[in-house]
Order: C-alpha cells, then structure tokens, then sequence
C-alpha cells in the first residue's frame, strides 16, 4: 500500500513474529470475536417472508459458482444459531459480528418490515447476551434485495436512500440492545467484484457502472451513519479491505501501476471516508473512463461524516507491474493493463499469500496518514484444505500459524501507537464462499455440509487459549 505516488519498491522487512511470543498480551477490554455473513451461513432464503437477494439469483445461475453451489441452505444457521451460539462460548469470544440479511427484513429493499425476520434477528440478539457475548451488526454484506438490483441497483442513487431507511428501522428494532454497528462490509467488492468484473453478484460488467456503485455504497454508508445516530446509535462505523500495493521493480512503469492499483483499492474509500475528498490523481486516472457527474454537492461531507471506528479486513499483498490489458473484464477499472505479480511465498488454499507484515502496514499506514482513529481488524484468517481425521479431530496446524503470526503484527502496531481495539477471526465456521461454493474451508469449525455436523477445529481449540489469557 503505497501512499507516495512515487514510492520506491519495498525493500527488505523486519519479521513481525517476535522471538518471545509471550510478550505479545493485548491490553484490557481488547475485543475478540469472530464473524460470519448473512447469504454464507443462514440458509432458509425461501422462509418467513424472507425475498430474493442478488446473490440468490447469482447463485442459481448455471456456471457462477463452482460445483454449482448455491446458499440455499449453507450452515442452516437459521435453525441452528442455538448450537452456533455455544460454539462461540467454547472460542471464549467477547464479540460476535455478523450481517443482516436485507430481503429478510425488507424483502423489497423499502417500505413494510417483514415480521418473521426482524423476530429472527432479535432471538439471535437475545440469545447472545444471555451467553454474555456482544451483536457487532453489520447491515449490508452483499445481499442487495433484488427488486433494487431490477431497479438498477447501487449504480443508482435511489439504492443509497433506500440503504439509509433500512438502517433507520433496524435500528428502531434492534438499537435498544445492539451497541456496535458497521454499515457495510467491504464495498469494494460490492462495486468492483459485483459491476466490473462480474464475478461476484449482480454479475455486471460495465466499469462506469462499478465507478458510480462505489459512490453511492459510500453516500449510503454517510446517509445510514447519519440515520442511525438520529435513532439514537452511539457506535457506527463501516468496514473497508484494505491492501498494501508494492511495485514489482523500482521502474517508473511498475511505480506507477502500484500507484494505480492503491488509488482504486484503497484511497478510493479512505480519502472520502477521512478527508471528505477523492484523491485528485485517481480522478485524473479514471477521466477517461467517466464523468463525475453522479458525485452531487453535499455528497462527499455526508460521506465524511465522523466515525466511531474503522473496521479493517486485511488478507495479503499486492504486488504489481506494468503489463498489458488482455480484453477480459476486469475488477480494475482504468487500469486493466497492470499485472499482479505471485512472489513464491506460501499461500492459502485461495491462491492469497501469507503476509502478516502487510497487516502491520495497513495499521500503520491508516493511522499515521488518515489521523487517530479507533480500529478493529474486523475480519483476517485463512481457508486451508482442512478434513475430519479418523479420530475426529481436524489438525489445521497451517491456521493456527497463520492466525499467531497475524496477532503478533496486529500487537506490533498496538505498542507502536496504534489505537486497535479488536481483531475479529474469518470465519466461526466453514461456510458458503461466494463464487468458490463450498470448495474453501475458512472456519474454526469445520462443518460437514451433508450432515450439517460442526467439528471444533485444533485452531479453535487454540483460539481459546488465546482469549481467556488475552495474548499469546
């Protein structure tokens, strides 16, 4: 994540896992959690009044989803949140951060509140304090009602003005025993992975259209943020993936194309979320590409409206170079001529390499230019090929040292100043992974998807020792 536009290529970085990982304890009151989304595990999509969602239709569209999976059913949450809720007491968690399903409660994205939905969402709210764990609510994570997408969806302004009256009555049901809100969960995939490439739902591809999506995700976000506090909400703040983006070589060629790839990866939502403006090289980038004139007066100080916190999802790196656009739709609009570059380093079952010091750089860098701020690493794990071995354990060693030396970049920011208040592990359990189906095992429990049997996993185990002793 390069924020000089002229940054040299990174050089050597010092470890982030220290030699004495018992020195690593987070301070009092750190928040440990974990999360899920709404379409990934509840199932149930056709029951109590429940609507159609972009990705119900994206799913039950032959060839979008590997092994032609759908979210049908996914973990069953719906029914089962019980049995989930005491796995999350076994994991010692303090917090639990998951997603509303909008066409649960609105099933047509405005007007009438579904009864039966908004009884699910307050029994699960109910049952979690009663086990003395927190709701860290997340409104929107990607399931648009899709009488909005048949609308035209978040490449609308109407879509934006609808999410903020959706904010408003969930929380007039909801705010008098839920404290922490987000708003969204990573709208660049909402925009880029859902109206530029395709390859999420809707399934778009018409760059102009991800460009004005990425807007009015952000006007909604200020329009909710500003509907929730009006309903009385003290804790609201929104949840960006943010990446480091390095050059492949020192070449002016490769220093641009990372300065590219950081403008729409990152700065397209940190500088008007934080300074109320967008970047005016990205502008220049994308001129060629679209007008601004969906960006009205007022918009960007509604965008910068205060927040209580950042949420931060972090995963891996990008490094880039200067290459060549192949014709293919691409997530990166204006800029389909640069490469991304592997380096040879492990990965993870999704092909993302394994770089903790990234995280640390991502802390770091959203404190010391964008101001102080509280933050929460909101989601970071791994999926690995992870199986039930005859004895009925499942050894994800590959995890377990994945996550450690996570935790121990996320604690070297911390003594460096940085005001992290959480870190919240993706996933409490194997789920529905959009467009890989169920091919990619994220959880800390595993789930055998026929039988609908959870299996702690050794990582799980090992979480557990980590939040009751609040360190490594």
């Amino acid at each position: 994540m390069t924020s000089d536009p002229q940054s040299a290529a990174p050089s050597a970085r010092p470890a982030t896992t220290p030699a004495d990982l018992s020195a690593v304890r987070f301070p009092d009151g750190f928040v440990w959690g974990t999360a899920t989304a709404s379409y990934q595990i509840e199932g149930a999509v056709a029951e109590d009044g429940r609507g159609p969602s972009i990705w119900d239709t994206f799913a039950h569209t032959p060839g979008k989803i590997t092994g032609g999976d759908t979210g049908d059913i996914a973990d069953d949450h719906y029914h089962r949140y019980p049995e989930d809720i005491s796995l999350m007491a076994d994991l010692g968690v303090s917090h639990y951060r998951f997603s509303l399903a909008w066409p649960r409660i609105q099933p047509e994205g405005r007007g009438q509140l579904n009864g039966a939905g908004v009884d699910f969402y307050s029994r699960l709210v109910d049952s979690l304090l009663e086990r003395g764990i927190q709701p860290w609510v997340t409104l929107y994570h990607w399931d648009l009602p899709q009488p909005l997408e048949d609308a035209g969806g978040w490449p609308e302004r109407d879509t934006a003005e609808r999410f903020a009256e959706y904010a408003a009555v969930v929380q007039q049901r909801l705010g008098d025993r839920v404290k922490d809100w987000t708003t969204l969960n990573e709208p660049w995939c909402s925009a880029f992975l859902g109206y530029a490439s395709g390859i999420h739902a809707p399934g778009r591809t018409d760059g102009p259209a991800a460009l004005r999506a990425a807007h009015h995700l952000m006007l909604g976000h200020g329009l909710a943020t500003r509907a929730l506090r009006e309903q009385g909400a003290r804790d609201v703040g929104i949840t960006v993936n943010l990446y480091p983006v390095d050059p492949a070589t020192d070449s002016a060629a490769d220093r641009d194309a990372a300065r590219r790839i950081d403008g729409l990866m990152n700065r397209v939502f940190l500088d008007p979320l934080l300074r109320g403006a967008y970047p005016e090289d990205l502008l220049k980038d994308l001129s060629s590409v679209t007008d601004t004139d969906h960006v009205r007066d007022g918009d960007l100080a509604i965008i910068n409206t205060p927040l209580d916190f950042l949420g931060v999802n972090y995963y891996t790196r990008h490094v880039v170079r200067a290459g060549t656009a192949t014709g293919r739709p691409s997530n990166w609009v204006g800029s389909e001529d640069v490469e991304f570059v592997k380096r040879g380093i492990p990965e993870t079952a999704m092909g993302w390499e394994i770089d903790p010091d990234g995280l640390y750089e991502t802390l770091t860098r959203v404190w010391r230019e964008y101001g102080p701020l509280p933050l929460y690493v909101t989601e970071n794990g791994a999926a690995f090929d992870d199986r039930v071995e005859a004895d009925g354990r499942v050894r994800d060693e590959a995890r377990r040292a994945y996550l450690e030396s996570h935790f121990a970049a996320a604690h070297r920011a911390l003594s460096e100043g940085v005001d992290l208040r959480g870190y919240f592990v993706w996933s409490l359990m194997d789920n529905f992974e959009w467009a890989h189906g169920y091919g990619k095992r994220f959880g800390l429990v595993h789930v055998d998807f026929e039988t609908q049997r959870r299996t702690m996993k050794d990582s799980g185990h090992w979480l557990a020792e980590i939040t009751r002793a609040n360190g490594l």
